[in-house]
Parts: C-alpha cells; structure tokens; sequence
C-alpha cells in the first residue's frame, strides 16, 4: 500500500471509481424520483398507513363535506349563497373602477364636488346590468362545480359509501348498513360524533388527519358517514405498493452504498493528491493548478447549475441522457475540486485567486510609487488618497486619525535621524552611520548618505593601497630591471678588460642573454600597459578551444619534459567552440603555461578541464606550486607580484595580469583561486552559438 498508494496509476483508477459511484448515485437517485411518491413509503410498512390509502378516503370526504356543507342543493346555489361575501366585494370593487376609468376617465385630474357615496350610487343605477349579469355568471360558475362534484362522485368505484345528511343521501352501493360496511376488510365510520377506523394500523398513520378535518366541518348530530375498500380493491392495491416500496429500499440502499464509496474514493483522493508519498511534505502541481482558484470555483458552480438545468430539461425527454452528461461534467468538476484541494494543502486558496492577484498588483503599485517614486507623486498620492481613506472608513474616523498621526510622527523622526547624522558626517566622523529602518524616501536619503561615507571610506583605502603599489612597484620593477642592467654593466667591463677571444665569446654569450631578459621586460611592461589600457585591436571569431589546447601542449613538449610535468586534459567528446580572438586567447593561455613553468613543483601533474556551462565554456587549470603560497589570490594578480618572494625566478610577475586583462577584453572571465599549494586558474569564454 505504501508503495501504489500515492502512485498516478492508484489515483487515476481511484478517480474512475469515484465518478463510477457518482454515476450510481445519480442512476438510484433517479430511479427513486421516477416512482410515484404516493405509491410506496421508506418509513411505514404497511399500506393502511401510506399516503396513497389515505389520500383515497380523504378526497372522498373532502367532495361529501363540500357538497353538505358549501353547495348543499341546487336551490342554495341560485339563492346566491354559495358566494362568498370577499369574493362578490372584489368584482363589485373591479367592476367600480371599470367605471371610474371609462365613463370620468379624466376624474383624477379634475376637481369635483360628488362624494363617493355619490358616486357609487351613480355607479349601482348606470352598471345595474353588469352587477347582475357578475352576479349571475358567479352563480352559473359555483353551479357546474357543484355538478361536476355530484358527478365525480357518482362515478367513484372505490371505496364504497354512504353518507347522509337526514335530507338528502349520496351513495355509490345499495349497501344502506353499518353492519354491511363493517364487514368488508377496510373501512371508515363516522356516527353519532364518533369515528371508527379498521384496520387497526390506520390509526397510527400519519395521514389519518386527512381523513377526519373534513368530517368535523359536517353537522355530526345528524349526519352518517360510511366508506369501505372491498377485497377486489385492496389486494392489486396492496401488492402494488409492496412491491414498489421493495424497489424504493433497494435504491436507497443502493443510493446510500454509492455515495458511501464516492465519499471514502473522494476523501483518499483529497489525501493523496499532490503528494508522491506519505512523507512528501511538498505540493506537486500540473497546468490544471495554474488556474486562479476564483475561476476554478466558478467554473465548478458554472459546470454544476449547468447539470441541473440540463436534468431538469431532460427529465421529462430522456432521463438516460442525464447519465450521460453526468459523466463528462463530474470529471471536469472533480479535477478541479481536486485542483482547489490542493491549493488547500498547500494554503495557496486564496493567494491564489485572481482578486488576490489583482489586489496584490494595486497594492504594489501603489507601494512602489510611495517607495521609490518621485516626492511630488508620493504627495499627490497622499493628497487623493487619504480623502478617500477618510471616506471609506468614516465609522473608525478616531482611528484613521490616530494612524495618520503615528505616521506623520514616524517620518518627522526619520528626517531628524537625517539631519543628525549628517551634522555628525560633516564634522569629520565617517564612520557614523544613519540608521532607518523603515522603507521609502527618507529610508533611500538615509542610504545614500551611507553610501557617500563608504563611498569615501574606499577611496580613501583605494588610494593608500594605490600608493603602497606604487612604492612595490617601484621596487619590483627596479629591481628586476637592474639585476639584467647590472650584469650588462658587469660584463662590459669584463669584455673591456680581456683580450682572449674564448672568454670574450662567452662574456658576449651572457650579455645577449641579459639583454634578452631586460627586452623581455620591457616588451613586458609594455603589453601590461596597453591590455589594461584597452588599447588593443580585437577580433572575436569562431575558436575550437580542444583543438587549441592539444595543439599547444604539442608546441611545449619540450619544456614540458624539461620541468618533468605531466599535463592531464579532460575535454566533451564533441568539439567546443568559443567566440573570442585567437591570437590573444593563445597569448593567454601562453602567460598561464609559462606561469606553470616557472612555479609548478617538478614532477607534478597540470590539469586542464574544459567544461561546457550553458552559454559559457570554462577552462580550469590546476597545477601544485613548488614555493609556498603564502599570499591571496589578489594579491597574486597584482602587477610584479611573482609567487616566490625571494623573486630568483625568471618571471616578471605580468604574466597573469596579462592573461586576465587580455581575457576580459575578450568579454570574458578570469579569476584565480588558491587552496594550500594548489594553484588554479579559472577562465570563462561566451560560447560560440551557430545562427
């Protein structure tokens, strides 16, 4: 379990599951509505007491009782007494203002001195035939529902009765005795103010009312009541409603069993979804997630109105339809529900939404403008908006007061933060900085002026460190250019002296050597100066930096053995290309290669690693120092610093200050880092990308 349980296969099987006990619910849900309410019960167990057996006798008695007590003869109707006095004011009031409108149809806008008595009297003699002719068509209307009930119940066939007033008898049997009625298996009596019921389980229907309201508006002294339900009515009656009230419980219990699943799938659904695991404590979200969860809850409340109108419309047209855009609609719905749980899971529900979003940006927008806008858009914005504040929350007017006052009160105390630290500044302390916290205008014076002080501060120890550079500069470059210099000086003198033309030969021997080294110097010196300067022509073209590289260590195979190196160069397969110049890269590479020369301890290994970053191409090069490298990497990169102090190299110590400045005109980057006595060298070229 803990391995499938939070799998996309376990959750999708899941899912089906869930809308396939959707599906049923709505199938019983259905199923149920479709079978006549009146013709089954989930409560009661027993015909007598359902709905159905109880609306058979009540709208029996309801006809008896009208008929004796409203209608009670032809006679009575035309006599007008049927009619009820409401009833008759209402269409002698209609037919008034008929009269008001079409014979003064202009009364309302002119004076007159008739009362209404008045004219109401006028009204009676003008409108005589319309009140008789109202009057007459409400008898002739009270007169066919009274025949239309006498035939209704002369054409009932169940149940059976009798009932009499002493007057008059309506029956629909020739059976004239209680004894006869109370043979039969199910019947009603009303008699001498009593009321008799069989079978015993009637009188504990809940419908039983229905029954014995109309009785008690008849004049039970003199009135009898008998009904009857013969065996013929009972029997198909009774295993009618048995058998649809069966069904009815298997669909409820159907109904119960699938939305029983359906909440258990929904439930493990909510648990799992989001998750790879139980342990998993992050929300994995797909392109569904994206959506603002304002616009998944209507779109959800959109989906569901849009089921019930379409099932309410198909419901008398084709109800199978109505499973069938169940399905396509709770899977829609679902995903999103499920969409929203998660959101829950990961309380993003409301940040999430589109309002938030908005809201969000207005906030922004308008923090941005007081933050870091200009002064006179802050103060229009304050100017508008505080009105509006003061309007939106005039039933906290104190409080809105009060927080416009710590406000102003907050930036009364920045600015005098400003102006003190300032007075501080100005006497010479720029060390002293001014402190405030908040955010906004004042918060960028107060950093700026920070920034003038550190400003100050580092070119103050910029220009102590320039002119301690400048003393080693001084020193380094006079003494590696005396040294060549003085032996020169040295040799001359010799040459002067002797006259045998070996030891000439050989004085000459060394002098070109030391001249060699003050040229090299020099042209040192000079290409330091003109790299760093700019003032270099540069040509950016396509550089396959393996081929480069391999090539390069061939040409050195010499000075290679020499200083007993092993160089180690790890490459991609696939060629690398970088966008850079040729001849400087080469001459960079050439500076750090001469650096390893010079410094490497002997019978190490060089590592060159060549990388493909991205849009950049790095090379590293690592090489164990012979000297102990106790200086920083900055330090190494200034001008003659060379990596053994006591300078007894052949170096210059413009070789990496070279390589760096030659590598960034290249739009590159060349940095150093120094780990003990490993030495490395990183450098980062654009790639070449093809158009």
């Amino acid at each position: 379990m803990k391995k499938f349980s939070h799998t996309n296969v376990t959750k999708f099987i899941v899912f089906v599951l869930m809308i396939a006990c959707l599906t049923g619910a709505i199938t019983s849900a259905i199923n149920l509505v479709k079978m006549p309410y009146y013709n089954y019960s989930l409560v009661n167990k027993n015909y007598y007491q359902s709905y159905d057996y109880a609306e058979q006798s009540s709208s029996l008695v309801r006809d008896i009782a009208d008929v004796l007590t409203i209608y009670k003869n032809e006679e009575h109707i035309l006599k007008g007494e049927t009619i009820d006095k409401s009833t008759w004011n209402n269409i002698e009031e209609e037919l008034f203002y008929d009269y008001m409108d079409h014979v003064h149809s202009d009364f309302r806008n002119t004076e007159t001195s008739a009362t209404e008595e008045e004219q109401y009297e006028k009204f009676e003699q003008e409108y005589n035939e319309e009140i008789t002719l109202g009057r007459e068509q409400l008898i002739q209307r009270e007169l066919r529902e009274y025949h239309q009930l006498l035939q209704r119940l002369e054409n009932r066939k169940a149940p059976l009765y009798y009932v009499t007033d002493g007057n008059q008898v309506y029956t629909n049997t020739t059976m004239k005795d209680k004894k006869q009625f109370e043979a039969l298996p199910a019947y009603f009596i009303f008699e001498d103010y009593k009321i008799e019921a069989y079978p015993e389980e009637v009188q504990e229907s809940d419908y039983l009312e229905w029954v014995t309201e109309p009785i008690e508006q008849l004049n039970q002294e003199n009135t009898v009541v008998y009904l009857a339900y013969t065996e013929e009515f009972l029997n198909p009656a009774i295993e009618e409603w048995n058998k649809t009230s069966e069904e009815a419980s298997q669909q409820l219990y159907q109904l119960i069993l699938f939305i029983s699943g359906f909440l258990f799938l929904f439930i493990y659904l909510a648990l799992v979804i989001g998750r790879k695991s139980f342990q998993d404590k992050e929300i994995h979200f797909h392109f569904v997630d994206k959506m603002f969860t304002d616009i998944n809850v209507i779109i959800v409340a959109a989906f569901i109105l849009l089921f019930f109108v379409l099932a309410e419309f198909l419901y008398n047209v084709d109800q199978q339809m109505i499973l069938l855009i169940s399905i396509p609609i709770a899977i829609i719905v679902f995903v999103l529900i499920l969409s929203l749980v998660k959101h829950i899971k990961n309380r993003t529900l409301f940040k999430h939404t589109l309002i938030f979003q908005i809201i969000l940006i207005i906030v922004q927008w308008i923090n941005n403008i007081y933050r870091s806008g200009k002064t006179g858009m802050k103060t229009v914005l304050i100017v508008v908006g505080y009105p509006i504040l003061i309007a939106l929350t005039f039933f906290m007017f104190p409080v809105t007061i009060g927080v416009a006052a710590w406000f102003a009160y907050k930036k009364v105390k920045e600015f005098q933060a400003i102006q003190d630290g300032v007075a501080e500044i100005k006497t010479g302390n720029l060390h002293h900085p001014i402190d405030v916290t908040s955010k906004g205008e004042f918060a960028t014076l107060a950093k700026n002026i920070n920034t003038i002080t550190d400003g100050l501060k580092n070119a103050v120890n910029n220009e102590l460190k320039s002119e301690r550079l400048k003393t080693e500069l001084i020193t380094n470059v006079s003494h590696d250019i005396r040294t060549p210099l003085t032996s020169i000086i040295t040799y001359v003198d010799l040459l002067k002296q002797t006259e045998d033309p070996i030891i000439a030969k050989g004085f000459v021997e060394i002098l070109d050597q030391k001249s060699k080294r003050l040229k090299s110097l020099t042209d040192n010196l000079f290409d330091a100066a003109k790299a760093s300067s700019g003032n270099v022509p540069v040509e950016l073209e396509k550089i396959d930096v393996n081929s480069l590289i391999t090539q390069g260590i061939g040409e050195l195979t010499d000075k290679i053995e020499a200083n007993n190196l092993q160089f180690k160069v790890n490459h991609p397969e696939d060629k690398i290309y970088v966008k850079a110049d040729g001849r400087l890269l080469w001459r960079s590479i050439e500076n750090l290669f001469s650096n390893i020369f010079n410094y490497a301890l002997e019978g190490s290994r060089v590592y060159i690693d060549i990388t493909d970053r991205d849009d950049k191409i790095q090379m590293t090069f690592k090489n164990i120092s012979a000297a102990e490298l106790n200086m920083t990497a900055d330090e190494l990169m200034e001008r003659f610093k060379r990596g053994d102090e006591s300078r007894s190299t052949e170096g210059s110590g413009l070789g990496l200050s070279i390589a760096r400045s030659l590598i960034e005109l290249q739009k590159g980057d060349f940095s150093i880092h120094i780990d003990g006595d490993l030495f490395k060298v990183i450098i980062k070229l654009p790639k070449y990308l093809e158009k």
